[in-house]
């Protein structure tokens, strides 16, 4: 939709600087699939949350909530407006909601024993486990989202109270900063064209050998990093699994129906004021 070079063209006229809230651009090594401003682009407007940590690294929506708040902080005594630009809803909500993190230390050994067992029956027979103990939760979590389920069962595990204990105030606003909502949409038919074509783009720019250059460096294909849109699809075609014709098709699907569900995450927050870009030169 074009969030990257509006907000800087924004961020020129109001004395902002850039917070990222995209759980992908926090990751060093990875620029043209995540789509991460480059210098140039930027126009010298200061970015926060980009290249924080390496692709095998964890990082928590803790980790980030605390980090943003921080950086908010920081600019605001420097006399500018923060703006935090992205897609990554937990990472907004984090900052827009009274979300309150579990201080829970992981456990490798039952995440390791939970790993096993999705790797050998599936994620559907974690997911059955965490329907068991905490059934709020996985209302929230994708079954195909491994990490979140096996964190979910972890803390229920941890302290014998479900995860949704915790986050009983999911959806409660957050009084402690002045927000101004904004939400970029433009017709479905354009929007899927651009992204059509930004795929094309970062083809072209050499995302294959990004790819493969990171799997050189002995980056693993089930790290959470790497099993990004855009990183996935090309693993498939590096390990000959599937044409680079048929990356390319699954990986402009999949940036698609990641963008219908940025739209419904979103449109459940009516502090938004929602602007189609297409009514504005």
């Amino acid at each position: 939709v074009g969030k990257t070079s509006i907000s800087i063209n924004v961020a020129k006229r109001i004395n902002g600087e850039i917070i990222s809230a995209d759980s992908m651009q926090i990751y060093k090594y990875m620029n043209i699939g995540t789509a991460k401003a480059t210098l140039e682009e930027m126009e010298n407007i200061p970015h926060y949350m980009l290249d924080i940590v390496y692709p095998d690294e964890e990082f928590t929506v803790a980790d980030f909530k605390n980090k943003a708040e921080n950086y908010i902080e920081e600019i605001n005594n420097n006399g500018n407006l923060p703006i935090v630009v992205g897609g990554t809803g937990l990472y907004v909500n984090s900052l827009v909601y009274e979300l309150k993190f579990t201080k829970i230390e992981s456990n490798n050994e039952l995440r390791n024993k939970y790993n096993y067992l999705a790797e050998r029956y599936g994620n559907q027979y974690i997911y059955d486990i965490l329907c068991t103990v905490d059934p709020v939760s996985a209302e929230r979590i994708n079954l195909n989202d491994r990490k979140r389920i096996i964190r979910a069962i972890e803390i229920f595990q941890e302290t014998g109270k479900p995860m949704s204990y915790y986050n009983k105030d999911f959806r409660k606003e957050t009084d402690k900063y002045n927000l101004a909502m904004i939400g970029l949409t433009m017709d479905r038919a354009k929007l899927y064209s651009r992204i059509n074509e930004r795929v094309d783009k970062m083809i072209k720019k050499g995302l294959i050998q990004e790819v493969k250059s990171l799997m050189d460096m002995g980056y693993d294909k089930e790290l959470v990093s790497m099993q990004a849109i855009g990183y996935k699809e090309v693993i498939s075609y590096l390990e000959k699994e599937i044409t680079l014709d048929e990356s390319i098709e699954i990986l402009k699907r999949n940036t698609r129906k990641y963008a219908k569900r940025q739209l419904t995450w979103f449109r459940r927050d009516n502090r938004i004021k929602w602007i189609d870009i297409n009514q504005f030169d």
